[in-house]
């Protein structure tokens, strides 16, 4: 259920970045202006993490995931209808505040995501299911600019966002009837089950955190590199989920129906990459601990990503361009289980806390990197905007060699040596 709420999320906050293509002749929207409309999703999203990751360890992710996704989902029927409401600036501004609103309601989805892995699964697979969730994300991606251009084509813009948001009410109401926070709160766990994970239910979620246990996580080393590593990385990531479609109509001069195709090339990629990405860091981790096993590939996978962004400027064919963006996204993808497992080591009983900070840290990549993206791309200098991200990639990976992911914030002792 939590990879259907990360597939999605990102089917919601993607299905703009599709339809700009036809809203900004229709709304006679500039390519800035739309910039700044996908930049108030990014900033609501990043704005709501650490708040999020509070509400979930106070409400819990049974409720908190439930009302956040029915809110997401009235954001969404919104904005389909906001032009039949508004013209002009008015509806400018109404675009800018359903956008802040969907960030806000999605800001808690991976923060709780990250306490309930951490309540349902043992340590040795936290990375595993970090990465199988995030796979969900790129599948998302994947099929949003088929499915939005494809169904843009026939009925307009308007009616993909609404007919793209109605399975979001399906999955809400199995995740409200049938989901449960943390093992021992559901019938149908076994006794074995419940020894499996027996060491991370002693780790009692922190449902209560005072100000001082809050700055004490705010300014741990830990905590403050991986969310600047990971600011670094999104950059990265918002410039190819976010403008990957518009390069392949501006630049690349395919036309809309191709692009919506060729477009899923790179999270296909970055689906592959997560995926693999658990797999590879939960064997590491089980050899070589926290500190080195969570380290290894975001070293070798940022730096790759990097690379491959630096080919991509200098492609003369249009399609080895769309593979090297691909090959980048999955090589930069490899290294979320690493992340999100190294936020659940650091932060055990706060684990949706560190979450949230991790990802406020990953979102300011979007916040910082979408108005370059936009402004740049603009005027057609795409390729400055790739060498900016290759930069963001290897600085990204550079934070990774002062991680020590093995050292808890909370009281907890660390999980695994060196």
């Amino acid at each position: 259920m939590l990879f259907g709420f990360g597939f999605i999320a990102y089917v919601q906050r993607e299905s703009l970045t599709i339809a700009a293509v036809r809203m900004m002749p229709e709304l006679q929207l500039s390519q800035l202006q739309m910039g700044w409309i996908e930049q108030a999703f990014v900033l609501g999203y990043a704005i709501f993490q650490l708040p999020g990751g509070i509400l979930g360890q106070r409400w819990g992710a049974r409720w908190t995931l439930t009302s956040m996704g029915l809110l997401a989902f009235i954001a969404m029927a919104l904005t389909a209808l906001a032009p039949q409401l508004l013209l002009g600036p008015a509806l400018f501004m109404l675009l800018l505040a359903l956008q802040l609103l969907l960030g806000v309601a999605q800001g808690a989805i991976f923060p709780v995501s990250n306490g309930v892995f951490e309540g349902w699964f043992p340590p040795q697979r936290w990375a595993l299911v970090q990465g199988l969730q995030t796979m969900g994300l790129g599948l998302g991606a994947a099929a949003t600019p088929p499915l939005i251009a494809s169904i843009m084509g026939q009925v307009g813009w308007q009616q993909a966002l609404w007919w793209s948001s109605l399975p979001a009410l399906l999955l809400i109401g199995l995740w409200a009837w049938y989901g449960r926070n943390r093992p021992s709160e559901h019938r149908s766990v076994t006794s074995g089950e419940l020894a499996l994970v027996a060491e991370v239910e002693m780790d009692q979620v922190a449902a209560r955190i005072d100000r001082r246990q809050l700055w004490h996580t705010l300014i741990d080393r830990n905590v403050l590199l991986l969310a600047i590593s990971y600011m670094c990385m999104n950059y990265v990531f918002y410039m190819l989920s976010n403008w990957c479609f518009l390069y392949l109509v501006q630049e690349l001069h395919f036309s809309e129906l191709s692009s919506g195709w060729l477009a899923t090339a790179p999270p296909l990629a970055a689906a592959a990459g997560a995926g693999a990405g658990g797999v590879i860091t939960a064997g590491l981790f089980q050899r070589y601990g926290s500190r080195r096993g969570l380290r290894l590939l975001p070293l070798i996978g940022l730096p790759a990503g990097g690379v491959l962004l630096l080919l991509a400027v200098h492609a003369d064919n249009p399609y080895w361009a769309i593979g090297a963006l691909a090959a980048c996204f999955g090589c930069v993808e490899l290294s979320e289980g690493s992340f999100w497992a190294a936020s659940m080591t650091v932060g055990r009983s706060n684990t949706m806390i560190v979450g949230g900070l991790m990802n406020t840290g990953g979102n300011l990549g979007g916040i910082i990197g979408i108005p370059i993206v936009a402004a740049l791309t603009g005027h057609g200098d795409w390729n400055l905007a790739f060498l900016i991200g290759a930069g963001c990639a290897f600085a990204s990976a550079a934070a990774w060699l002062f991680i020590d992911a093995s050292q808890s914030v909370s009281a907890a002792a660390p999980l695994a040596q060196p």
